[in-house]
């Protein structure tokens, strides 16, 4: 019995993997080892500090924890791991900001439409897509008349939007709204009117060679000064019109590549056909380009998303900016490395799931030649 099932194991595909690939030779199998015990090393501390030893609401004497001072790493100092006491009692700004108590519902109930709002862009093969894709142009109105409020509901202004919910809105907006502009300056880009490709090219170069800093700073600064009397964007607006600027001008360029991809023969035989410019670009040319450009548009997704944290700056505090505002709390100083794993736990699963569909759609489509 034993025999087969080592015959089995030996033969088994994920054996031959490893064999190949981490034991193919004695300096890979030193090379292997050194690694697992690096993996074991480092896991097995981290795991003991976040999880074994940590204080989640409690210290190990069983009271509840108010305050650093309460945490047991400080009780009894270095036999104890991490204080995630910290993170329970500020959650509600990590998610929410300042959003009043008695209206986080309404965040919630946001938060709870937006997978019903992506999956029909995302996935074409599931049930009633249809109806999916057309509740993905309604959720827009949806959320701002949830979040902000309107007739019927009290009005929350976007100064006291915080946390995750201004890391999602600048993200997802500032995504969205990119996309379909980013696809303009590429084609103007490649366009025959000097005057169209001109102006293409002077703002993606201009946006490309400026931090985004500066941008926040003079939309923060000079928007107002380009809308009529009277009119006055809160600090978030101004903050999204910087973002989206700035995210299509990297996106363009990255369509750019996917267009410039593209053999010049299937412009020639579309044209062979009949078709008109607008029909190639549309039906032809623009498909092509998208897919072969997924990595690089997903890429420059992950960035920006990211990059929202820049926009404390100018007094907005996203999820980085309510974690460097607890710590400034004297009651929750020096918690350095449980605020700061936190967030980037949050950011590691937005970024992680937007990179682990872009694989999924290169396989899908099956962009890569090998």
């Amino acid at each position: 019995m034993s025999t087969t099932l080592t015959s089995n194991f030996i033969h088994n595909k994920y054996y031959k993997w490893i064999v190949k690939n981490l034991f193919s030779s004695w300096v890979n199998s030193i090379l292997t080892i050194i690694a697992l015990i690096f993996v074991y090393e480092v896991g097995s501390f981290f795991l003991n500090w976040a999880i074994f030893e940590a204080d989640f609401r409690t210290n190990f004497q069983g009271e509840v924890i108010t305050d650093r001072i309460l945490c047991s790493k400080n009780i009894v100092p270095g036999e104890y791991g991490a204080c995630w006491a910290i993170i329970y009692v500020r959650w509600d700004q990590f998610m929410y900001g300042f959003y009043p108590i008695e209206e986080i519902w309404r965040v919630n109930f946001v938060y709870a439409l937006l997978p019903l709002a992506i999956v029909g862009i995302l996935f074409d093969k599931i049930p009633y897509r249809r109806f999916f894709i057309y509740f993905t142009f309604i959720y827009p109105f949806i959320a701002y008349f949830m979040l902000y409020g309107g007739p019927g509901i009290s009005v929350v202004g976007t100064n006291k939007w915080g946390g995750l919910l201004v890391t999602l809105f600048l993200g997802v907006t500032g995504i969205a709204l990119a996309f379909p502009l980013s696809i303009i300056l590429a084609l103007g880009r490649r366009s025959k009117m000097p005057i169209i490709k001109t102006m293409c090219v002077v703002f993606i170069e201009f946006i490309r060679g400026v931090p985004l800093i500066t941008l926040l700073f003079t939309a923060n600064v000079m928007l107002p000064l380009f809308l009529p009397d009277g009119v006055n964007p809160d600090n978030l607006l101004r903050a999204l019109v910087a973002v989206t600027l700035f995210q299509s001008a990297y996106m363009a360029e990255a369509i750019r590549g996917g267009l410039q991809a593209i053999p010049r023969g299937q412009l020639e035989a579309a044209q062979s056909l009949g078709l008109g410019y607008w029909q190639t670009t549309r039906k032809i040319i623009l498909p092509q380009a998208l897919k072969i450009a997924i990595p690089p548009i997903v890429n420059t997704c992950i960035g920006l998303f990211k990059d929202t944290s820049l926009v404390l700056i100018i007094g907005l505090f996203d999820l980085l900016g309510i974690g460097r505002a607890a710590l400034s709390d004297m009651t929750w100083t020096k918690l350095y490395y449980e605020v700061y794993v936190f967030i980037s736990l949050v950011f590691f699963i937005f970024c992680f799931g937007m990179s682990r569909y872009s694989l999924y759609l290169e396989k899908k489509l099956k962009t890569d030649n090998s």
